[in-house]
């Protein structure tokens, strides 16, 4: 009787939260948002209304978006998930074929091929795996039915139809990830917005179709968040004085001088220069040791791209193994595509 009773309070929790009071266009929180878009860019109303009546509820958006548990966080779960034989395998195939703009960005960004390789290896699969969600859906969700970050989400979907309109696209075309992101970067609208480039030079910021956009925009974006050029990203690191874990913050924000962590117990690579700010980061897992790493100014440059440290510590790796490998088998002769 207890299992049935607790199986029906289960079924009413699921079936509560599947079923939106209204459709969204007849939400009066949508509405406010439709005269807000009218009032602050000159969107017609009516013409919002029609959109917003096609706007279809992702319930899978609103599972996926939760975030795991702290306790239930796998360090090298995560990192064997993008750091592959496969996955440099194929960063390396990407790398041969773009080598020439990749080249490009490094010299004109300062940003290495291998960070911006990398980086589309983590997020898209090197372009493979962009979405299939119909962002407006993804976004409108999210802006409405996820309090959590509803503000963050409803000021993407505002980028959204600007967007939209400055682009000529129509909202209900573009796909992405269930978070709303777009195209072989994944960049939020806004993103795409303020740090995109016509990489192709052919009038478009096409991160879609274009390699040359998503590989020039990615550096962009970086120089723009204050990618040092020539430093270091970061560093594995052990303690050898178990008192090094106070130093850990939970941050990434690089705020204390290489030195001081040295001389606090901390082990690493004795090149990086002592007056570089840096930050001990912990990559924990459940079922394993924790491991360590020195966080530098590039490695907090990453997460200004995903604001996890578990994001950062993969890009950098993957991108070290994919420069190893393509120095083990260099190619002279590259062909490289749009």
């Amino acid at each position: 009787m207890r299992f049935v009773f607790a199986l029906i309070l289960s079924l009413c929790a699921v079936h509560a939260f599947a079923e939106p009071a209204a459709r969204y266009v007849d939400r009066p929180e949508v509405q406010a948002f439709i005269a807000e878009m009218q009032a602050r860019h000159g969107f017609p109303e009516e013409e919002l209304r029609a959109l917003f009546a096609q706007v279809e509820r992702q319930e899978s958006v609103l599972r996926a978006i939760v975030p795991q548990p702290v306790g239930e966080r796998s360090w090298q779960r995560y990192r064997s998930n993008f750091v592959n034989a496969r996955r440099i395998e194929r960063g390396v195939e990407f790398w041969r074929a773009h080598r020439d703009i990749l080249a490009r960005a490094e010299a004109e960004y300062g940003v290495p091929a291998e960070i911006i390789v990398a980086i589309l290896g983590v997020e898209t699969q090197y372009g493979r795996t962009i979405g299939a969600y119909r962002v407006l859906d993804a976004l409108t969700t999210l802006a409405f039915d996820y309090p959590r970050r509803a503000a963050y989400f409803r000021g993407e979907l505002e980028e959204l139809l600007l967007l939209a309109r400055e682009s000529q696209w129509s909202p209900t075309e573009l796909t992405g990830s269930f978070a709303g992101a777009i195209g072989i970067p994944q960049f939020m609208p806004g993103s795409i917005r303020r740090f995109a480039v016509d990489y192709d030079d052919d009038g478009r910021r096409n991160l879609r179709d274009s390699t040359a956009d998503a590989i020039g925009s990615v550096a962009h974006f970086l120089r723009l968040h204050g990618w040092a050029s020539g430093e270091p990203v970061a560093a594995t690191a052990t303690l050898t004085d178990p008192r090094a874990r106070t130093l850990i913050d939970g941050g990434v924000t690089p705020k204390q001088p290489v030195a001081s962590l040295r001389l606090a117990g901390v082990a690493f690579d004795p090149d990086i220069p002592a007056n570089l700010p840096a930050v001990l980061i912990e990559l924990d897992s459940a079922d394993a040791p924790s491991e360590y790493l020195v966080g530098l100014q590039n490695f907090y440059v990453i997460t200004r791209y995903n604001r996890s440290s578990f994001y950062a510590a993969a890009v950098w790796l993957l991108a070290r193994e994919l420069k190893a490998a393509m120095a083990r088998a260099p190619v002279n002769t590259v062909r490289n595509e749009r």
